[in-house]
Formats: structure tokens, sequence, C-alpha cells
């Protein structure tokens, strides 16, 4: 099954251009089987999710990106903001608790700079980036994210290698545009949105569907 995990619409999401309906028909048209809803810093009501899913026909499942200090982080597990959540072990606390799945979200940003000047340099990035205490609780990576480069993900896929965490990738969607850019393929079929967290632990990747 090919889902993209990580997704923004408006308004909730106000940096996106996407209304949740026109993200779905992307996402269909690309021929993936499931879209995530994960807006920034906010839930969204399980009854309106069920009415996107039964006007289109197609597996919608809610979560959240929250803005953390030490990076964002994709949640699948909760149902509501709880104050502290920004700070990453709060947010496993709750995760843990709840039997929440934690990916962390594009760790290229606030690590890797826009020009390495050194021989070492990339290595000494990359060190910092795995030490970052965020990666410690969560259950994978996102190595291929749809608006980051080539050398970005590139990045990311190391981060998750030195760390041995499963790969996701993910469209990061904030325009039409980005739908199919990247996904995950899931080793089973999810027909259900009251889904277990546990099922949405990834498997590779396959990304430009």
């Amino acid at each position: 099954m090919l889902i993209d995990l990580h997704t923004h619409t408006h308004p909730l999401s106000h940096d996106s251009l996407l209304s949740p309906d026109e993200l779905i028909e992307a996402a269909k048209a690309a021929r993936l089987d499931g879209v995530c809803l994960t807006e920034h810093d906010f839930f969204w009501d399980p009854t309106e999710v069920a009415a996107l899913r039964k006007r289109h026909n197609f597996l919608v499942i809610p979560g959240i990106e929250v803005n953390t200090e030490d990076g964002h982080i994709v949640v699948f597990g909760l149902d509501r903001f709880v104050y502290g959540m920004h700070r990453v072990h709060e947010l496993a606390r709750l995760a843990q608790t709840a039997g929440a799945v934690m990916i962390a979200a594009h760790p290229y940003r606030r690590q890797l700079p826009f020009e390495l000047r050194h021989e070492g340099d990339w290595t000494q990035v990359l060190e910092r980036a795995v030490a970052n205490p965020a990666l410690a609780h969560v259950t994978a990576i996102e190595t291929q994210n749809g608006r980051g480069t080539d050398r970005e993900n590139a990045f990311s896929t190391e981060v998750a290698a030195r760390l041995n965490l499963p790969n996701t990738g993910s469209s990061d969607a904030h325009e039409r545009k980005d739908i199919g850019r990247a996904a995950t393929q899931l080793d089973r079929k999810i027909t259900n949105l009251e889904v277990k967290p546990a099922v949405l632990r990834p498997t590779p990747t396959r990304s430009d569907v």
C-alpha cells in the first residue's frame, strides 16, 4: 500500500495552498492509496476526517507535525495538542503513553548548511545531526522529502543508516505539484480509519510515484 505520510492543507496549515479536497484528488491522480493529514501543530476533528474519507472513498488518516525545540516530528496516535509538546521529551512521554508513532521529518533542516567549505565538514554535520536528542525517540526517519533536494535527502538517509532506523518517504505537500514526489510503501493494506498506530510502522520508501 502506497501512502503519503506527511501533507499539509489550508486553513489548518496557513502556509499550504492545498484544500483537503484538492489534496485527495491529486493523491488519487498520483495513484496513491491514502494520505495522512499532518498539519502544523493542529489536530483534525475526527468527524471531519471521516466525512472526507466518505466523500472521496479514499483512505485519509489524521496525524500532526509538531514543531519541537529539536526539529519537526510527525506523530500518529495522539488526538489533541497538549501544552509542552514542543519539548521532545514531553512529546515522547505522551506518545509512549498513547502507543503513538513518532517520525522525524526532514532531519536535514537546522542541521545541513547550504555550503560545506572544508573536507570532513559533512561528517561533522552528520555526527551533530545523529546526536539530536529527538532522534532517540522516533520510530523512523523521513529520508525522502518531496520538497527536499537530492543532497538533503541523501543526508537524511545517512542519518537513518547511522541510527539503524527505518526510512519513510513523504511529499510534505503544500501545493498540488508536490503530490506524488515521495511516498511510503506499507507492508499491509489499511482499510480502517481507526487504525492502530503500529500498522503505520514503515517499510522501504518509493519515490517519484
